[in-house]
């Protein structure tokens, strides 16, 4: 019974291992960790001198006996450091600074989707596919990112530059469709992460050309008619300011 059970659990563990890497890229995908020649841990990963003192000053944050509450950040950090993505070598390490066993830190890193256990691309886009942003095109806007790219969704283009996810509700419904572009190439130093908001298949494809070109698009609504988010075209009401409650003597509070 024991041995069918083993047969059974080697045979799945290889049917996993011939799936495309693309199929297991995000926490959200498989929740296991397979090792490979650049990702298993054998390999030394530690922060950086310049990093190191930011680790410092985010454990301060905790008291003493609670370091392990700065598992987050640190994991953050960890992952801006190394590309975009999180090794089990660097999970490992983080896991010795906060003095925890290393699966508290593979529960955290493998439950939150905003942690990547395999590589992406310098410049990670991420389409919001909640309806909000589905309703204004947002299927469209990753299609034309696709295909552009000429990648299927986790994959990164052969230059290494580009990557394209999928994220639930980044918090910007009044001004769907959005994507965000999480900037790793220039490393933990100059790590973004900008909102484009109010975008369209064109739109999108610029924005990969202007990032390919080493420019910084401006960030947020991408609609010229649009300041922030205010409606298109300007305010229509509450165009002076408010008459104060007649029930109230505002001079007395």
């Amino acid at each position: 019974m024991l041995a069918r059970a083993s047969q059974r659990l080697l045979q799945i563990r290889q049917a996993f291992r011939q799936l495309p890497q693309a199929s297991r890229s995000f926490s959200t995908a498989l929740n296991y960790h397979i090792d490979s020649p650049d990702n298993n841990p054998d390999l030394p990963w530690e922060f950086t001198d310049a990093n190191k003192e930011k680790v410092k000053e985010i454990i301060s944050h905790y008291p003493s006996n609670y370091k392990q509450s700065a598992v987050i950040p640190l994991l953050d950090l960890a992952q801006q450091q190394h590309g975009g993505w999180l090794p089990v070598s660097a999970m490992d390490h983080v896991a010795k600074i906060i003095e925890v066993a290393p699966i508290r830190v593979y529960e955290v890193a493998t439950f939150y989707s905003m942690f990547n256990r395999t590589k992406v691309g310098k410049y990670h886009l991420l389409v919001c596919g909640t309806t909000p942003c589905m309703i204004r095109g947002s299927r469209e806007i990753e299609d034309a990112l696709l295909k552009h790219l000429g990648v299927k969704r986790n994959e990164v283009t052969k230059d290494g530059l580009f990557s394209v996810g999928e994220m639930e509700c980044m918090g910007c419904c009044v001004n769907a469709p959005m994507i965000t572009v999480a900037d790793y190439s220039s490393g933990s130093e100059g790590y973004t992460y900008n909102y484009y908001e109010d975008v369209t298949p064109k739109r999108v494809v610029e924005i990969v050309e202007a990032l390919r070109r080493g420019e910084k698009p401006p960030r947020g609504t991408q609609n010229p008619k649009r300041i922030n988010s205010g409606p298109e075209g300007g305010n229509t009401t509450l165009l002076g300011e408010p008459k104060a409650p007649p029930c109230r003597d505002l001079d007395a509070c």
